[in-house]
């Protein structure tokens, strides 16, 4: 056959050998915003080695490794003794133990430390999302720990470790640790009080005997995990090691692995308890109110994750289309094309800045930012998530065919993106989840809109959004009919007051147009001509050309 039709022309080179970090300028502007001076120099120089390194060559083959080579269960060892145990690619524990030494479980204590991480988590995730489970997981189950302080005083040092160990053995010998979560039982999913699992207490103060299943087990390759089970008073929080002090195997028999649509590098497992032992967190009865913290801080991950995915997806389209000509010139250059692009690259800034918002209301502690979190976190789970899967499609569809093959990382991004939608609770989860703080909770609907008001005055298509929410939320009559516009309009409305606060004109204006004055359609590419859509994705370019 003639070399010359094997000639390349007209395709984009990789995306590869950049800083992650350092090309995103809205997220380098948020860690500048929302991190303390006296840390900002020490946390830029991190993550922007962070970055290069998601950037890089070798990250994105350990991803296609790990996502190529799933986890395999091995029940039994060549004896007969049961074991238990998940079986990662290389790959995948190079992925986590990159993670872990990065600081990605460690946020609680430092100045700025949940800024600093989700800047992390956002920035590794792109490299490859899977691994993310077992990271978010060991980072929230902190504060449910605390309620006890005998049991945090051995875990909380183990969890926010930078040393990652792969072996399972026993938390004295380590000195790392992951932890992973068991609610989700087949009778019940979401309806947790619904648990059959029963927790039988020992002789010993806090010792029970699990005895029940797990539908749902994330990350069963853990050292241990927080399970809620019935005791004799009620719904329980629970902490159960997979190795007990003395090195033996604490029961738990990991019935089989789900074949899940995406996030194929993390094990999902069903599992079962007979007789195992595990150590009561917080009061008998009050297992919800013990694990809640946890939850709310894994459905913040679930926002950054989303707007990881969302970011690497914009970025891939931005830098595709900067490379390929068609018609005559750059096919970022055509009106169109850079009308699609633009709309992307608003929905991703929107969601980074939204995510590093809670995340710095998070290190600012107690108060009012706590109250702003109670609706801003279900309301921000439920909208971004949501928002995640049609912008990877339309990102996608920006390659053509050259992203719907599998080397060009895209169909591993669409197999992902509507994970975080359904962990932590579906989206009829959280917009009921906001209506209970709406009714029962008066903070928070205050501490919210005195957040969205700093932006009052600057847009009248915002002023006009707030007026018009306060009217839906005045009536109460069928509003669990009306849940998922209300949580939308709320994020929405959320959105729009950071982006004219601390975005650049053009984004602020694209935003407040398309998204709350009503001046763009249903799909993405919709925008109105007269806006400065070229400084919208100039904003959005990964590298410069």
């Amino acid at each position: 056959m003639a070399a010359t039709t094997h000639t390349v022309s007209n395709q984009a080179p990789p995306l590869l050998g950049y800083d992650v970090f350092g090309a995103d300028r809205v997220l380098t502007e948020a860690v500048e915003r929302h991190l303390p001076a006296q840390v900002l120099d020490e946390a830029r120089d991190a993550l922007a080695t962070l970055g290069r390194s998601a950037g890089s060559a070798q990250a994105a083959e350990w991803g296609t490794q790990a996502n190529e080579n799933p986890p395999r269960l091995r029940t039994h060892d060549r004896y007969g003794n049961r074991v238990d145990e998940v079986e990662f690619h290389p790959a995948w524990h190079r992925l986590l133990g990159h993670a872990v030494t990065a600081g990605l479980t460690d946020a609680w204590d430092r100045p700025g430390g949940h800024v600093r991480r989700a800047a992390g988590f956002l920035v590794w995730t792109q490299a490859e999302a899977g691994h993310g489970c077992p990271l978010s997981m060991t980072h929230a189950a902190v504060p449910a720990l605390r309620t006890d302080p005998a049991v945090a005083a051995v875990w909380e040092p183990l969890l926010t470790s930078h040393v990652y160990e792969e072996e399972l053995r026993a938390p004295g010998e380590k000195a790392g640790a992951l932890l992973g979560m068991g609610m989700t039982e087949k009778q019940g999913g979401t309806d947790v009080r619904s648990n059959t699992t029963r927790a039988e207490p020992l002789a010993e103060e806090g010792a029970y005997l699990l005895t029940g299943h797990k539908w749902f087990c994330s990350a069963p390759m853990s050292d241990g995990f927080l399970v809620l089970a019935q005791a004799p008073g009620g719904l329980s929080c629970f902490l159960l090691p997979r190795v007990l002090p003395d090195g033996s195997r604490n029961p738990f028999a990991i019935q089989r692995l789900k074949d899940k649509l995406g996030n194929r590098s993390n094990a999902s497992a069903e599992v079962e308890f007979d007789g195992t032992w595990a150590r009561l967190i917080g009061e008998e009865g009050r297992g919800v109110r013990t694990i809640i913290d946890m939850v709310a801080a894994t459905r913040l991950d679930c926002v950054t994750g989303s707007a990881a995915l969302m970011r690497q997806a914009v970025a891939q389209a931005v830098h595709h289309t900067s490379y390929r000509g068609a018609f005559g010139g750059p096919l970022v250059d055509k009106p169109l094309m850079r009308n699609v692009l633009a709309d992307l690259a608003l929905e991703s800034e929107a969601a980074t800045v939204l995510a590093m918002r809670l995340a710095a209301a998070y290190d600012d502690g107690g108060g009012s930012e706590a109250a702003f979190l109670r609706i801003a976190v279900p309301a921000a789970k439920y909208w971004v998530t949501k928002r995640c899967t049609p912008l990877v499609v339309e990102a996608l569809e920006c390659l053509g065919g050259n992203g719907y093959v599998e080397e060009s990382g895209m169909p591993r991004l669409l197999r992902e993106a509507p994970l975080n939608s359904i962990w932590e609770g579906s989206g009829n989860v959280q917009a009921l989840d906001v209506l209970r703080a709406l009714q029962r909770e008066p903070l928070a609907l205050n501490a919210y809109l005195q957040e969205v008001g700093l932006a009052r005055g600057a847009d009248h298509r915002l002023d006009r959004a707030i007026k018009d929410l306060l009217t839906e939320l005045a009536d109460l009559a069928g509003i669990e009919a009306r849940a998922r516009r209300v949580v939308e309009r709320l994020a929405l409305v959320l959105q729009g007051s950071l982006l004219v606060r601390w975005a650049p004109p053009e984004v602020a204006d694209a935003f407040c147009a398309s998204r709350l004055g009503g001046d763009g359609g249903a799909v993405f590419g919709t925008l109105p001509h007269s806006l400065d859509l070229a400084a919208v994705v100039a904003r959005a370019r990964p590298v410069e050309d």
